[in-house]
């Protein structure tokens, strides 16, 4: 039995169709059990999936996820214990880093097709950000603080991100909100320390985000040997080079090139907490919930299983 969550809205708007014209059809083709779910608005991912596990009562199920790097991460915030929880993947976002890092076809029909024939169950872990007052939300691609949040915040509540992946320019959004966002960043600074040693200052930080797999962003691979399997975070701290050279420096990280720059350096932890001078927003899996001065970041070595 398959339970799948749909979010309508994904692929601006053509999640719904996607399931009615070439998903549902093919499922009932293939003879396939299945249960299917809507969103239709936010929150309802989380408390679809948490319903959808409970009511399993601990026992193996497949959780079939339709939307977006964001709809996967909105449902893993529902569930409480995911260790009897195989996740499969369907990506109709406009980013899709994880399906990227996977190797999950962006074609619909092909997705589907590794859920039901052609994909295995891998192993993967699960990252966590604790803020101070004790809450905790998951993530399965990355994290970050900084830069690259205020970016996911303000193209979340940007009309003209709809426009542009309705044209099929998504990634002119976040380059424009880049843009804008790095010339008008104020100057903080940080502090990073790594598995409790000693704690790392950072003059200037711009940035840093903590990854379990290689993409984020559409496409930046900011930490080129990150390893979903090996319990650790990687890190990409970003902070003390001038604005007009980091304008250089980011497209660098398409190819996962731009640590020949000083000022970005990386690093390596199972946790990791970072202060920073004033409150920063924070993402998880390019959703933007808070700001914050303070964070904890730790890995959940193979917290959960993907098909793929």
């Amino acid at each position: 039995m398959y339970h799948i969550i749909i979010n309508p809205l994904s692929r601006s708007g053509r999640g719904l169709k996607i399931w009615k014209e070439l998903i549902e059809p093919k499922l009932h083709e293939e003879g396939a059990a299945y249960r299917n779910y809507f969103s239709q608005k936010p929150g309802d991912v989380a408390r679809l999936a948490g319903e959808i596990v409970s009511a399993a009562g601990g026992n193996n199920l497949t959780l079939i996820i339709l939307g977006g790097d964001g709809t996967v991460n909105e449902a893993l915030a529902g569930i409480k214990d995911t260790s009897g929880v195989t996740l499969g993947y369907i990506p109709t976002g406009s980013s899709n880093d994880l399906a990227r890092a996977l190797g999950i076809p962006g074609d619909p029909l092909e997705a589907l097709e590794l859920v039901l024939h052609k994909g295995s169950v891998h192993t993967m872990d699960l990252g966590a950000v604790t803020y101070p007052d004790g809450v905790t939300r998951p993530f399965i691609v990355s994290c970050g603080i900084g830069f690259d949040a205020a970016v996911c915040e303000e193209a979340l509540r940007s009309g003209l991100k709809k426009i542009f992946n309705r044209l099929g320019l998504g990634k002119l959004t976040y380059l424009g909100i880049a843009l804008k966002q790095l010339l008008g960043a104020r100057a903080v600074s940080g502090m990073l320390t790594l598995d409790g040693g000693i704690p790392v200052k950072m003059n200037t930080l711009l940035f840093v985000t903590c990854m379990l797999h290689r993409y984020e962003g559409g496409g930046f691979m900011f930490c080129p040997d990150a390893d979903a399997a090996d319990g650790i975070l990687d890190l990409c701290a970003v902070g003390d080079l001038p604005k007009l050279l980091i304008l250089f420096a980011l497209p660098t990280a398409f190819k996962g090139k731009h640590y020949r720059f000083r000022g970005i350096t990386p690093y390596r932890a199972k946790t990791v907490t970072i202060e920073t001078s004033s409150p920063l927003w924070v993402h998880t899996d390019g959703e933007v919930t808070r700001k914050s001065s303070q964070i904890t970041v730790s890995c959940r070595q193979g917290a959960i299983g993907m098909l793929y």
